[in-house]
């Protein structure tokens, strides 16, 4: 739980710290530094509310715990959890390269109009979906226990990670590419997500929801069980120790959703989630690829490729 909270983070902090440095750099370079006061407004307006929607999702989840609903609840976080991890990473993958245009547009348009509310409401708004998504993906990985995962030393860790990061960059310490960057860390938010689409459709199969064509494809239990608890029972009952710990498995299916005996429905679940990221990424719309096209064909007819 700890690297996974630490991993959403240090990513959810890194990308509206990120947003929130390109702005008030802005503002600062176009001689507007008076403006910057009304960005970090706004920033910690969002903050104060990303905490009211945690505590308003805890007493929530707390309502569905007490009516003996809460697995429902709970499955249902990992599904839109891994459907919003799924669409964060898409989402920074296509807006990074133009990301700092977007956003200085944005703040000459709020400059010129002295659209001062619009100003606070736009960095509110950049820092309160980092914010909710965070609430949602920490009520995935704990199964409801938000307070825990906010915490911890995971999440404390990224926190401090993702502002030194931050920092690096509009430093000018840290030449790394940021599409780069994010491509890196988005595989492993890619694996998040496609583990907690297989515990969901676990936990539906364990409460009958959906049934199983069949409950048990292997077992790899003798290798690698996912929880001390298996390890104990396998070599009670076979006098043999599983080649690895316990601890490492239940490590594994936190981090990535590991299981020692997957139903056919979780194998195909991975597998698949894996095959339709494949074919979103290595195919490209005919219009990105005739905008593409065209601009190669600007640049060879410039005066500097001549």
């Amino acid at each position: 739980m700890e690297l996974q909270a630490l991993l959403i983070t240090f990513r959810e902090v890194l990308e509206a710290l990120l947003i929130i440095g390109i702005i008030t750099t802005y503002l600062k370079k176009t001689n507007h530094g008076h403006f910057t006061k009304y960005v970090w407004l706004g920033a910690g307006l969002a903050i104060l509310a990303s905490v009211g929607v945690a505590m308003l999702f805890q007493v929530v989840f707390t309502g569905f715990a007490a009516m003996g609903s809460e697995m429902y609840l709970k499955i249902g976080i990992m599904l839109v959890s891994s459907v919003l991890l799924t669409q964060m990473v898409f989402w920074m993958a296509k807006h990074s390269r133009d990301l700092k245009g977007n956003m200085e547009g944005k703040m000459n348009h709020f400059i010129s109009t002295g659209n001062i509310v619009g100003m606070v409401i736009h960095s509110f708004l950049v820092v309160l979906r980092e914010g909710v998504e965070t609430v949602f993906f920490f009520a995935a990985i704990t199964g409801g226990d938000i307070g825990a995962a906010m915490q911890g030393w995971g999440a404390i860790t990224g926190v401090v990670i993702g502002s030194v990061v931050a920092y690096l960059f509009f430093k000018g310490t840290m030449r790394i590419s940021l599409k780069s960057f994010f491509k890196v860390t988005g595989a492993f938010i890619i694996l998040i997500s496609a583990g907690l689409l297989v515990q969901a459709i676990s936990m539906m199969q364990d409460i009958g929801l959906i049934g199983s064509v069949i409950p048990h494809l292997y077992d790899l239990t003798w290798i690698l069980p996912e929880h001390p608890i298996d390890y104990a029972h396998f070599l009670r009952d076979t006098g043999t120790a599983p080649l690895l710990s316990g601890d490492v498995g239940i490590f594994l299916k936190a981090l990535f959703g590991y299981s020692s005996m997957p139903s056919i429905e979780e194998v195909m679940a991975y597998i698949g989630y894996f095959v339709a990221i494949y074919f979103l990424t290595s195919t490209k719309p005919k219009t990105v690829k005739a905008k593409e096209e065209v601009q190669a064909g600007v640049k060879d007819l410039s005066p500097q490729a001549k």
